[in-house]
């Protein structure tokens, strides 16, 4: 189903965002895991398996969200390869946020190790243990991960390219909050204080400039000394 709503439904936007938080998460613990060898390296995989299948749940709900609501169409205007890219990035985001989590659960599987997530769940094992398999399932979901990493860096970017240069409409589609048409935020126009009118009502009631007196004082502007027939003021430097 192809939604011809201007945005995502609110189900969907919680969806993604709150994806977000726990993909960006995943993705730092991961790291912190390969690269750890201290104690706090079995918190980590406690933390890392249970968001894993919370993103596989998540993931799976935001997919039947999707096929039941739709999303709203792509700007007319966006280049044909622009729009293939973004179709096959989404497809290429569902496979990974679907995949990920099962490669993991897999590879724990294959290795015999519990599976245990949310402080108590047990998820049954559903591989044979091989050594093999292990390997090359943990290999896989290691190359993968880094993948993933770009996939995500590719989308963060696109969104910006969307909100901030085009500013077609594709970044407010789901964003939290709507903005103004085209995605330009539309800011007061500034307005002079009252301060800095008086001081340019002053400036400009005297556009010429004014001879310097004999002492070095200005002389009055010219209509208040017309009826000063004999000034002993003399023209000189000039001030403004």
């Amino acid at each position: 189903m192809i939604g011809v709503h201007q945005r995502f439904t609110p189900l969907q936007r919680l969806l993604h965002w709150l994806m977000a938080v726990c993909i960006l998460a995943m993705l730092f613990i991961g790291v912190g895991m390969v690269s750890t060898t201290m104690p706090k390296y079995l918190p980590l995989v406690v933390i890392h398996k249970s968001l894993g299948i919370a993103i596989l749940v998540l993931a799976l709900i935001r997919l039947a969200v999707r096929l039941r609501y739709g999303a709203p169409a792509l700007p007319a205007d966006l280049p044909e390869p622009m729009k293939l890219a973004a179709h096959l990035s989404h497809y290429a985001l569902y496979a990974l946020m679907i995949g990920m989590p099962l490669l993991g659960w897999a590879m724990l599987s294959a290795a015999a190790y519990p599976v245990v997530v949310f402080g108590g769940l047990w998820l049954p094992a559903f591989l044979p243990q091989s050594d093999s398999l292990h390997t090359w399932l943990w290999d896989a979901h290691f190359y993968l991960a880094f993948a993933f990493f770009a996939l995500v860096l590719v989308h963060v970017a696109a969104a910006l390219f969307h909100g901030l240069i085009r500013r077609d409409g594709v970044f407010e589609t789901m964003a939290s909050v709507s903005v103004s048409t085209q995605g330009a935020i539309s800011l007061p126009s500034p307005r002079p204080t009252p301060l800095i009118m008086n001081w340019l009502t002053s400036r400009c009631s005297h556009p010429m400039p004014r001879p310097l007196a004999a002492g070095g004082r200005c002389t009055p502007p010219p209509k208040r000394c017309a009826s000063r027939a004999s000034s002993s003021e003399a023209p000189g430097r000039c001030c403004r």
